[in-house]
C-alpha cells in the first residue's frame, strides 16, 4: 500500500475502565486500519496502527478524546517495528492481553 505508516501509540489519562480498548478496535475497524490495542499495568492503552498515513493520523487524532468517560492526558507516539506490528496475530485488529 503506497504511503503506509506502521504508528506506536501510548494514550495516558483516564483510559483504563471506560472501555477504550473496545472503543480503539470499532474506530480502527470501521477506518480499515491494521493493528492491536492493549492495556498497559501502568494504567496507560498501548495501541499500534497500520494504514495510509492520512487514515492512522485521523485514528490517532481520535484517540486524544476517546470514548465517552475517557479523559486523554497525553499521547506519545513514534514508528512502530515490524515486531511489534505483527503481535496482532494474522487478526487485521487485535485485542491483546495486559502487558
Amino acid at each position: 500500500m503506497s504511503g503506509a505508516v506502521i504508528r506506536l501509540v501510548i494514550i495516558r489519562g483516564r483510559v483504563q475502565g471506560v472501555g477504550y480498548r473496545a472503543w480503539t478496535e470499532y474506530t480502527a475497524d470501521m477506518r480499515t486500519i491494521e493493528g492491536w490495542v492493549r492495556n498497559r499495568r501502568d494504567g496507560s492503552v498501548e495501541a499500534v496502527f497500520s494504514g495510509s498515513a492520512q487514515v492512522v493520523r485521523e485514528m490517532i487524532d481520535l484517540c486524544r478524546q476517546g470514548p465517552p468517560g475517557a479523559r486523554v492526558d497525553a499521547i506519545e507516539e513514534r514508528e512502530a517495528t515490524t515486531e511489534e506490528f505483527e503481535l496482532r496475530g494474522g487478526y487485521r485488529f487485535a485485542m491483546l492481553a495486559t502487558f
